[in-house]
């Protein structure tokens, strides 16, 4: 997540992990989330009950960036065997988190640019960025929001540009890069009345030539840049309702679409483009490698391919295998999986606790969020 200082996103992971290990709604949703790190995983939980329990924020991250590792696992009841040989038991998860200043100030010297270079370069090997939108300085310049837009996107643009020689490989453009950028709403219970449609015409309304600035910008970065998606999707965020002394950590808006957003929105964007011939060869097998686990629980990998390779070239037989099987075949997995959500409507979440359950109830999710008027996806 990208994001000024105080816009949200220390809360936001917070809210994210504590909210998963609450029992109703691992019930609910058929999985655990684990911080793979567990002294992480114990500071995230304390954060969040700081939260629920006594209305206290968490303190921001203003020294030092940490990458988050969390598991998604699911029981596989129908798929144990298959699963297990494949290696696709798990979905694995990295979320960065880093101080916010960096996009509005100079660093401090020559050790904490390195490490400003050194985190973007990790945020760089994501699939999915969100660029934070804060609700608070929306709310702080109504009738002006312009001027806090224009000033926010031009914070971005130039911290990218003032990285851009340090990021790049010998000034080649990058083959790995995140493609898919979202403008993600933060804090949206201060702006309650404020539906995905009104947040998208607003920015476009205020700022859309700042951000056709910043898709060139990054278009300058990567290599294949037709297969580049930047503020053509949104989405709205809040952590919980906040009032005085008092957090209800149980009023959350948009945060269970982001593993849904991050695994099986990422894959299919992916597809369409390699389908559509917007990437080389080359571009499109680093672009799947990490594709198995969804893969396989879309039930377009079958757990028998993981017999034929070696792990050590596991990541690149898959993505050969997805690219090799971009046309017709490989398109007919949607239609099969409108039958698996209608299964699942039918049948119940908790009742199917595997993989493809999951990853099927993930796209079901986009589905209700979008007709819910918190997320919009582009149709290119």
């Amino acid at each position: 997540m990208f994001g000024e200082s105080g816009s949200g996103k220390t809360v936001l992971l917070s809210s994210f992990y504590g909210a998963a290990q609450e029992p109703h709604n691992i019930k609910k949703h058929g999985f655990n989330v684990l911080a793979e790190n567990p002294s992480q995983g114990t500071h995230l939980s304390q954060n969040y009950l700081g939260m629920k329990q006594s209305a206290t924020l968490p303190e921001t991250n203003r020294f030092s960036a940490k990458s988050y590792s969390f598991l998604v696992k699911v029981k596989h009841r129908a798929q144990a065997k298959a699963a297990k040989q494949a290696g696709a038991d798990a979905l694995r998860v990295v979320w960065h988190d880093y101080p916010g200043e960096w996009f509005e100030r100079d660093v401090s010297g020559p050790e904490e640019a390195q490490r400003r270079i050194d985190t973007f370069g990790d945020l760089l090997q994501s699939d999915v960025a969100f660029l934070m939108v804060d609700g608070q300085r929306l709310l702080d310049n109504v009738g002006e929001e312009e001027r806090y837009l224009k000033s926010l996107f031009t914070n971005y643009c130039n911290a990218l540009l003032l990285m851009r020689d340090d990021l790049l490989d010998n000034g080649k453009p990058l083959v790995t890069f995140p493609r898919i950028w979202i403008l993600a709403l933060s804090k949206s219970d201060l702006v309650p009345d404020m539906d995905v449609y009104e947040f998208r015409d607003l920015l476009l309304g205020k700022a859309g030539a700042d951000m056709e600035k910043l898709r060139d910008v990054l278009a300058t970065m990567v290599e294949s840049n037709r297969a580049l998606s930047v503020g053509e999707d949104f989405v709205i965020f809040s952590s919980a309702k906040f009032e005085a002394n008092k957090i209800e950590v149980s009023k959350r808006v948009g945060l269970d679409l982001v593993l849904p957003l991050a695994s099986v929105f990422a894959f299919e964007r992916q597809l369409r483009w390699v389908q559509a011939g917007h990437i080389g060869r080359k571009v499109a097998l680093k672009l799947l490698e990490n594709a198995e686990v969804v893969s396989f629980g879309l039930g377009i990998l079958g757990g028998g391919i993981a017999k034929l390779i070696g792990s050590k070239n596991k990541a690149a037989a898959v993505a050969g295998f997805l690219l090799a099987q971009a046309g017709p075949a490989l398109a007919e997995y949607a239609k099969n999986l409108e039958k698996k959500v209608a299964d699942l409507d039918a049948q119940g979440i908790a009742k199917q606790e595997d993989l493809t359950a999951v990853l099927t109830k993930f796209r079901a999710d986009l589905y209700k969020a979008e007709e819910e008027r918190i997320f919009l996806r582009s149709l290119l």
